[in-house]
């Protein structure tokens, strides 16, 4: 099962008044594991950037300017998000931005469906307390120094590992993943089997306790089960 974590930064809080998306972040997993396939852009609004804004992603309009529009990335991300569930936290936020970028370019919605949204997961499992992603982030001892401003990629990073704990925990093929999604076994994509020992386990019965197997056996009789295998 293939998701994608996914986070935005904006101009503002409401594409109706005429906020733009300004970055876009996304981490695939695959089985709940990072594969270590990202998807990184920033894009130019083509629009002003409130100071409100840049206190909170740090992204100004002159660094934004020589970047691609959103139109010049819509089919790159499409294909990249493809039919995948995405993992979003505070969903309604973000579905609603990519929502109105590709409605401006006459492109298909995203169905709001396909959006697990990570801060309702939190407060169902967590009623009462706080919800953010640096607040969850204490709570899983999940380091986020790095995160002195908003970054759509980190934050993706980080919201991966916070929607893994959320979750469940965890799980055990991460501490083998590496960077490529393949496990240190695997060769060419292949799932990783057990195969046989090297050298066949040494027998743990004791001679004592051997004796007493044979003892057991000779009580029962020459026509018991066990003398058919001695």
């Amino acid at each position: 099962m293939k998701e994608i974590v996914l986070d935005t930064e904006t101009t503002g809080l409401d594409p109706d008044s005429g906020d733009r998306i300004v970055e876009i972040g996304a981490v695939e997993l695959l089985g709940h594991v990072p594969t270590g396939n990202t998807y990184h852009k920033y894009i130019n609004p083509e629009r002003e950037v409130p100071k409100e804004a840049v206190d909170v992603h740090g992204l100004t309009e002159e660094f934004l300017r020589d970047k691609p529009i959103f139109g010049a990335i819509a089919q790159d991300f499409l294909a990249f998000i493809g039919d995948a569930k995405l993992v979003i936290h505070n969903a309604a936020f973000d579905m609603k931005f990519l929502n109105a970028e590709l409605r401006w370019l006459g492109l298909p919605q995203i169905d709001e469906g396909r959006a697990i949204d990570t801060l309702e997961i939190a407060r169902r499992r967590f009623p009462g307390s706080p919800a953010s992603l640096d607040a969850l982030c204490r709570r899983f001892g999940i380091d986020n120094s790095s995160r002195t401003l908003h970054g759509a990629l980190l934050d993706s990073e980080i919201l991966a590992e916070t929607y893994l704990e959320l979750i469940g925990g965890r799980q055990p093929d991460l501490l083998l993943a590496a960077k490529g999604g393949e496990t240190p076994a695997t060769e060419a994509g292949e799932q990783w089997r057990p195969g046989p020992r090297p050298a066949p386990l040494g027998s743990r019965v004791t001679p004592e306790e051997e004796k007493a197997h044979a003892e057991l056996v000779a009580r029962l009789g020459e026509n018991s089960v066990w003398q058919r295998f001695s």
